[in-house]
């Protein structure tokens, strides 16, 4: 059909909408890259700071320069990692943490994915109450059960030594959003999986262990992440917990109590605590980079609106 004749038709009206979402496509990318520097700005600031001595870096004060690496002395760029992994022993401390990740994330998996599976599959009198106060508690501040935990662990371990790296791993095991969280996701999983375990001879735990399990990993990879990220941020239950190694003998304590700890020593350098800064957020990023599929698969798939 001829443009012009279309052009003469009395309802004609120009698509206008294509000029409009281009319009809207350059607004939205605009501010979401405007957005995202302010947000990278401490993070490149603190990369920065890391590889500059402390001259180098007053030097740098009130410039770009503050952003910007040391170029002008390559080789001591790592100068700053280099002390605080060796002078000041941080790997023995982010070890410490990583082996409490790992067996809270472990023990966190099985008992909360056991009490998901209770909630969400099994019947049982007083669910619809105990249900309540799952939704009840997960609102309740951590913070108000600090004391009434640290009394209940120093009567039950002691706190001595090694029985207080007991005192760290148990009480994160149980946590109620995580009961929350598999309760969700495994009501989203249909019944006929269960009955045909069943038909086969599977009785309650082999259907959790082999079926209901194997077909929960994006919500155990969410729940893992964040386990993760709890027990390596974590400060204040361990500083209130662990001791303190004045002997020589290996720490017990984590990363950020050392963190603390490291800041706190006369004569280091702002590129030094900048360094450590970086050295315990990397673990971070790369875990939720890699598991961040699972984690938006795991919040889809468990119904929760976010």
């Amino acid at each position: 059909m001829d443009k012009n004749l279309v052009k003469d038709l009395p309802n004609f009206r120009p698509n206008k909408k294509p000029a409009k979402n281009t319009v809207k496509a350059i607004i939205y990318h605009v501010v979401g890259i405007v957005l995202s520097l302010i947000f990278l700005f401490p993070i490149i600031y603190m990369l920065a700071t890391s590889t500059k001595s402390e001259s180098a870096y007053a030097s740098s004060l009130g410039s770009l320069n503050m952003f910007l690496p040391d170029f002008a002395n390559l080789g001591t760029m790592f100068a700053n990692y280099e002390s605080v992994l060796v002078n000041y022993d941080i790997w023995k401390y982010a070890l410490n943490s990583f082996i409490y990740a790992a067996i809270v994330i472990v023990l966190n998996v099985l008992i909360n994915g056991l009490a998901g599976y209770v909630m969400a599959k099994l019947r049982f009198p007083g669910k619809r109450l105990l249900s309540f106060l799952i939704i009840f508690l997960i609102v309740v501040p951590v913070e108000t059960s600090i004391i009434p935990l640290y009394s209940i662990v120093k009567i039950m371990l002691g706190l001595k030594q090694e029985m207080s790296v007991l005192g760290v791993i148990l009480p994160a095991t149980i946590s109620i959003f995580n009961v929350f969280l598999f309760t969700q996701f495994f009501e989203g999983i249909p019944k006929e999986y269960e009955e045909a375990a069943r038909i086969d001879g599977a009785n309650t735990m082999g259907v959790f262990a082999k079926v209901i399990m194997p077909l929960s990993k994006p919500i155990i990879a969410t729940v893992a992440v964040f386990c993760f990220i709890g027990v390596w941020n974590d400060y204040l239950w361990p500083s209130m917990i662990l001791p303190s190694a004045n002997d020589g003998s290996w720490p017990l304590l984590p990363i950020q109590t050392a963190l603390m700890s490291i800041q706190s020593i006369e004569g280091i350098t702002t590129g030094e605590i900048m360094a450590s800064l970086i050295i315990t957020s990397i673990p971070i990023f790369i875990i939720y980079v890699a598991a961040q599929k699972y984690i938006v698969q795991g919040f889809g798939t468990a119904g929760l609106k976010m």
